[in-house]
């Protein structure tokens, strides 16, 4: 898998062969254009908001580590009302990254080409080809995470009814009448 996108609205491209021995700071504020991509991208009624500060460091040999944040303020239509529901995500950043070619990066699998995967443990590395990562695809992906997919009202619920409600019960007996059944 790689992180590469091209397509986000919010890309920014990093050298890693250049990267500074304190790490390179990122810091991703999206324009109005942005913003209304992101929204459409993912399903949003707005984003007002969208900011990623994000480290990218060196990580072993050839690999990279980012950490951050990225924060955002949105709008959602209430999976109950479809009103306008406004959050705030406020989510960690935090991967690692390694060439395709990497020892590393076959690190996770066993002999038999199957993946072994830690449910407890750390995320495994993503690879990369090249000499440049999207961090800002990256963060966005973070981003698209965070959501909640089930935005509600404050207040508002989602009351499920047995068969036999009284709505049920009416259109039950309306169709009984049409029918021709008592």
């Amino acid at each position: 898998m790689k992180t590469v996108d091209p397509q986000s609205p919010v890309s920014f491209r990093v050298n890693i062969s250049r990267l500074p021995n304190k790490g390179l700071p990122v810091l991703i504020e999206a324009d109005a254009t942005q913003r209304e991509a992101l929204a459409a991208e993912h399903g949003l009624l707005s984003v007002k908001a969208y900011r990623a500060e994000l480290l990218v460091t060196s990580w072993k040999r050839n690999g990279v580590k980012v950490s951050g944040r990225v924060e955002a303020d949105i709008t959602q239509a209430c999976i109950v009302t479809l009103d306008p529901v406004e959050s705030h995500i406020d989510e960690a950043v935090d991967a690692l990254l390694l060439p395709e070619d990497s020892k590393l990066a076959r690190h996770g699998f066993d002999s038999g080409g199957e993946i072994l995967i830690d449910a407890e443990g750390p995320d495994s590395p993503e690879t990369f080809s090249g000499d440049t990562i999207d961090v800002g695809a990256l963060a966005e992906q973070f981003f698209g995470l965070a959501i909640d997919l089930y935005p509600r009202k404050q207040g508002v619920s989602l009351d499920v009814g047995d068969d036999t409600g009284p709505a049920e019960n009416e259109f039950q007996q309306k169709l009984r009448s049409l029918l021709g059944k008592s």
